[in-house]
């Protein structure tokens, strides 16, 4: 069992997070599997790719085929997401949204954790956002679809309890990607620095995790402020 290589599928890893942890989970020796719209150039016989979108009609099944060919699933990474200001004059995008970030991660859900609770075992995580306490005028779309993820996977995790089935939301706030939008970004992280955060999570699967944690704090506040405000 010691000598058992672990397999692994990361969704939305042509670059960002998703692309810098594929190859960190390839570096420690673990086989991959990446789902996303665009190749991301890796070329390792430990790497095979499928280049597809999470919106896609068949989506879920190449999804499956994916993980029949690694034989097995140990941590699935949802890292795909998308994220535009709002334009009231096309609100499609605003759903688009919802489709990637929240209906994506559920169809990935629905199909990898099955297979887990069957086996006894498994990890999933979820990239979701500090932006997940907030109601943004600039991107409803992001913050709706972030709080959706956020409760979703925080709810499957107590479903999944005593399953050997593990699930983590991890909040990231600004990280040095293309998804960090906006002319302020705060305490903004490195790549290398989420890399840092999801490989812990691997090892000790917490339930959340919210990172950086002043950003989490800060956010929390000025949430229940504007809980609080007068209408």
């Amino acid at each position: 069992m010691a000598d058992r290589v672990l397999c692994a599928v990361v969704v939305g890893n042509s670059d960002g997070i998703g692309l810098a942890f594929t190859r960190r989970l390839l570096a420690d020796g673990w086989r991959v599997a990446g789902l996303s719209r665009r190749e991301n150039g890796i070329n390792v016989p430990t790497y095979a790719h499928h280049t597809v979108d999470v919106t896609a009609p068949d989506y879920p099944e190449m999804l499956g085929k994916a993980v029949d060919e690694l034989g097995q699933v140990d941590l699935c990474v949802y890292a795909a997401g998308i994220g535009e200001p709002v334009d009231l004059a096309d609100l499609d995008a605003q759903t688009r949204t919802f489709e990637v970030n929240l209906m994506g991660a559920a169809r990935t859900v629905a199909t990898v954790v099955p297979r887990m609770v069957a086996a006894g075992d498994g990890h999933f995580i979820g990239l979701s956002s500090l932006a997940d306490r907030l109601v943004s005028a600039e991107a409803p779309g992001y913050a709706g679809s972030k709080a959706g993820l956020s409760s979703y996977l925080m709810g499957l995790s107590a479903a999944l309890r005593g399953q050997g089935v593990s699930v983590t939301t991890v909040r990231f706030g600004f990280v040095d990607t293309k998804m960090a939008k906006g002319p302020v970004r705060p305490m903004m992280i490195s790549a290398d620095r989420a890399v840092e955060i999801l490989s812990s999570c691997v090892r000790n699967r917490p339930v959340v995790v919210s990172r950086p944690r002043r950003m989490a704090l800060l956010t929390s506040a000025l949430a229940a402020l504007t809980r609080l405000r007068p209408r």
